[in-house]
């Protein structure tokens, strides 16, 4: 699990980099989860999960209420999810998510950046089974050991716990995301380098020269998207 960490410490890194446009994404975001459910994160657990994403990214306050506020406001902006799977250079695989008030532009400016670049759109299905959902979150300050002790307590089941570059890193299911939360916060532990819904390849490849340039390239176009909200992909591009 080492280099999976390495690669979400590298996109995490990247984002930091480019806040405005983060925070811009993240405001979309989080009015679409209060939209579709209660504005209240206590009782909309979407709006929760994305809450607690915005706060490892340090998204201001001011545009977390006012997308709220938007959204109680009855706003009539409509958002559809979508997904878009692609290939790169020497077997590399690429998974879009995209939160649009446009399907065709986003879908053509998606499939613009991949071929651009050296890629290409597959079908629905050609690459998401190459890739496991997963909930994952880093915190700092305790061991791996002591927060399996707490996960156990509170009888939650997670995949992996690991110790990397003084973070610790908690892998489980999807749907067990707030359980996770829950019990780290019931022990005190209320601050995440990440917490982030994810997903991850089963396998990595290494790219080098060219073929790492083109597909550096084509990564940067496609998260340059105002529409695409994540990028996941096979590649470890921590070396």
């Amino acid at each position: 699990m080492g280099r999976k960490w390495n690669n979400i410490k590298e996109k995490k890194a990247s984002k930091d980099a480019n806040t405005s446009r983060i925070y811009a994404k993240f405001g979309v975001e989080i009015y679409v989860a209060a939209k579709q459910g209660d504005p209240n994160p206590e009782s909309n657990q979407a709006l929760k999960m994305v809450l607690e994403r915005a706060k490892t990214y340090n998204v201001p306050r001011t545009i977390i209420d006012r997308a709220i506020e938007k959204a109680k406001g009855g706003a009539d902006e409509n958002y559809t999810e979508l997904r878009y799977e692609g290939f790169g250079p020497n077997g590399s695989m690429v998974i879009v998510d995209a939160l649009t008030n446009n399907v065709n532009r986003t879908a053509s400016d998606v499939r613009a950046a991949f071929g651009k670049n050296g890629g290409n759109m597959g079908v629905s299905g050609s690459v998401a089974y190459m890739f496991d959902a997963t909930a994952v979150f880093g915190l700092e300050g305790k061991t791996a050991d002591e927060v399996l002790e707490i996960l156990m307590e509170a009888d939650v089941d997670v995949r992996d716990i690991l110790d990397e570059d003084e973070n610790v890193i908690i892998y489980a299911e999807p749907d067990q995301f707030h359980s996770v939360q829950e019990a780290l916060k019931n022990a005190g532990i209320t601050e995440f380098t990440i917490a982030e819904l994810t997903m991850l390849p089963q396998n990595e490849i290494t790219l080098t020269g060219d073929a790492k340039a083109k597909f550096e390239k084509m990564i940067d176009a496609l998260e340059d998207l105002d529409d695409v909200q994540q990028v996941y992909h096979n590649v470890d591009l921590s070396e």
